[in-house]
């Protein structure tokens, strides 16, 4: 018997009822021969993990822009760390770890340079809007290789709807939205500290009540009750006393951290290059690379500009800027 049905009839034997069970994956949008060894899933974890667009993620902003300390989270380590909740979650709740792996692993592949701040200004610049967890799926079903990775329904589901107001269809997919959350509040609460925005006084005693006044003790907290609210239900949820703490910590990161805080205070330079960036592409296309130029036909320039800055690194980004406006030095002879 192949590996691969080995490990889906294990699949059967070992999972939750309410687990999605890669034999019963509602498939690709190109069909595609079976991998002998590998789960549908299992694979699509491993087309994200090698394409460029997960790669960009480790010089990509995840709160502060183009940090000079080498512990802060950047777009990759957030990830990481959304991905190793969310499959102890899901191992804990009995569900599928390989489809919950790969949908933590590409749900911020869209992302843009300098983190939210770009993401706000290809939303304004661009007239049919820009979302980040929208250009994740893009990115997977189109820009990555010759015709997008093809992953599966499921994978795409939890991609496209990990942030937002829409219901993931699987459990697998509301694990890792949840998981999401926890990670970047926590993590977030560590960069401030480390970079003096926020001392442990300012954080809200209420909700350290809680959850723990430690970084591992608030993870703790928040996993635990998302696992034992959750068993032997058709739905991920937490309880009530420790959703409203965790929410009402977001809260206070947005008031203290996301918005006009030390941490933000080169956003309007980053949104100023980003939006400079667009325009210019826009109206001299010539500029832009072959591979995306090609598309500008079939998809619109100002569609190919926005696939084109959305990918672009923080670094990447900078220095385009500075190629294009910046006068260089004439060499003399």
């Amino acid at each position: 018997m192949e590996i691969r049905l080995q490990t889906e009839e294990l699949e059967h034997r070992i999972l939750s009822p309410y687990a999605c069970r890669s034999s019963e994956s509602k498939g690709r949008q190109r069909p595609e021969e079976p991998c002998p060894v590998r789960t549908v899933f299992q694979r699509d974890r491993d087309r994200i993990i090698h394409s460029k667009a997960f790669r960009r993620l480790k010089l990509k902003t995840q709160v502060f822009i183009i940090p000079e300390g080498d512990h802060y989270r950047t777009r990759l380590t957030h990830t990481l760390e959304v991905a190793q909740i969310a499959r102890t979650c899901a191992k804990a709740l009995g569900l599928n770890e390989d489809l919950t792996e790969a949908i933590a692993l590409g749900h911020d592949l869209g992302h843009t340079p300098f983190g939210h701040a770009g993401e706000q200004v290809l939303d304004r610049v661009y007239p049919p809007g820009f979302k980040h967890n929208e250009q994740s799926l893009r990115v997977v079903d189109h820009l990555e290789g010759v015709n997008g990775l093809n992953l599966t329904q499921e994978v795409r589901d939890g991609i496209v709807n990990h942030t937002g107001d829409n219901r993931c269809t699987t459990l697998e997919g509301q694990v890792v939205k949840k998981a999401d959350r926890i990670a970047y509040i926590n993590h977030d609460i560590d960069d401030a500290l480390r970079a003096s925005v926020l001392k442990q006084s300012d954080l809200p005693k209420d909700c350290l009540a809680v959850l723990g006044q430690s970084h591992s003790q608030r993870i703790n907290t928040m996993v635990l009750d998302l696992i034992n609210s959750s068993r032997g239900k058709a739905e991920i949820c937490m309880s009530q006393e420790v959703y409203e703490a965790m929410e009402n910590l977001r809260a206070f990161m947005f008031q203290k951290v996301y918005i006009g805080s030390e941490a933000k205070k080169e956003e309007d330079k980053a949104r100023h290059v980003v939006e400079k960036l667009y325009y210019f592409y826009v109206k001299n296309p010539s500029h832009l690379p072959a591979y995306m130029l090609k598309n500008v036909e079939q998809e619109g320039i100002e569609r190919v500009v926005v696939d084109y800055i959305a990918g672009m690194t923080d670094r990447y980004a900078v220095a385009q800027y500075k190629n294009l406006f910046i006068p260089r030095g004439f060499p003399l002879g």
